[in-house]
């Protein structure tokens, strides 16, 4: 059977994002793939964090809906997760609610002959990431396309 599970994954956004929503969270990505037989897998978040409870309450109301809309036609895992500490950041969005953490990019192509930077996300706009370079407190201007990846950075006290 051949899956559309990027047209699954586009319906899951749709359906989970107002319940996720409504319960103060954010959604911060929905993945549906084969890892030992299908999984869909919602990541969300909310400032401070997400405990296991918040998980457990999330999954009994998502599983509930996804029961009744039976959009996905085969067997599959519901996986509900926080992106973890040291979470991708893929989508302007992601910069965007990060803005002021400290974050580790990954260049495809170098800027001022570097391709590994550490800084304080400054802004994201159209498509931009101004980061605070750690080092030299330099503001760098980082097209999102030339980002291979993107990883929060965890902060010593």
């Amino acid at each position: 059977m051949q899956l559309d599970d990027k047209a699954i994954v586009q319906r899951v956004k749709e359906m989970v994002l107002p319940i996720v929503s409504k319960m103060g969270y954010k959604l911060f990505d929905v993945e549906f793939k084969p890892e030992r037989g299908w999984v869909l897998r919602i990541i969300v978040d909310k400032e401070g964090g997400i405990t296991v409870g918040d998980c457990e309450e999330i999954s009994k109301r998502i599983s509930a809906l996804l029961d009744v809309e039976d959009i996905i036609p085969v067997s599959y895992m519901l996986e509900v997760s926080s992106p973890g500490l040291t979470r991708e950041l893929t989508k302007a969005e992601h910069f965007s609610f990060f803005k002021g953490r400290l974050v580790r990019v990954v260049l495809r192509e170098p800027i001022q002959n570097r391709r590994e930077l550490i800084g304080r996300i400054e802004d994201v706009k159209d498509d931009v990431l101004v980061l605070k370079d750690k080092g030299t407190e330099e503001l760098l201007h980082i097209p999102l396309s030339i980002i291979a990846r993107a990883n929060l950075e965890i902060e010593k006290w």
